[in-house]
């Protein structure tokens, strides 16, 4: 049986934060990427709360509050298979770009992985 897509980015954001984790001590950076939950099924009294708590639609997965070069930070949206973001997740990747933050579109742990480490101009060994 075949996994939603949902599913499927989820285990690759949960690959994401592992690693960042298994690797914070070393690249102290690392321990400032976190997830921003505004997806997925919610009861309707939840999703209400969120809304009136500032949570919006659109806004990318993950954020890496690392300001590096020119950039204020990174923000990543995760992706799965032939799924493209959504015109409202473009206008804030577009907007975020503008504003002078990294963004990106990852379609698996490892292109997410390799642009943290891209960003953060990382050294690492061929393991990761």
């Amino acid at each position: 049986m075949r996994k939603p897509r949902n599913d499927l980015e989820h285990i690759e954001q949960v690959k994401l934060f592992n690693w960042a984790r298994q690797n914070e001590s070393m690249y102290l950076h690392l321990s400032l990427l976190f997830a921003i939950p505004n997806g997925g099924r919610r009861h309707i009294g939840t999703a209400r709360k969120l809304k009136a708590e500032g949570v919006k639609a659109g806004v990318p997965d993950c954020f890496l509050a690392v300001p590096k070069d020119e950039k204020h930070g990174l923000f990543i949206e995760m992706k799965n298979g032939k799924n493209k973001p959504t015109s409202n997740q473009n206008w804030w990747l577009t907007s975020m770009k503008v504003e002078g933050y990294e963004t990106a579109v990852c379609y698996s742990f490892e292109e997410a992985r390799d642009k943290i480490i891209e960003y953060l101009k990382l050294e690492v060994k061929d393991e990761r």
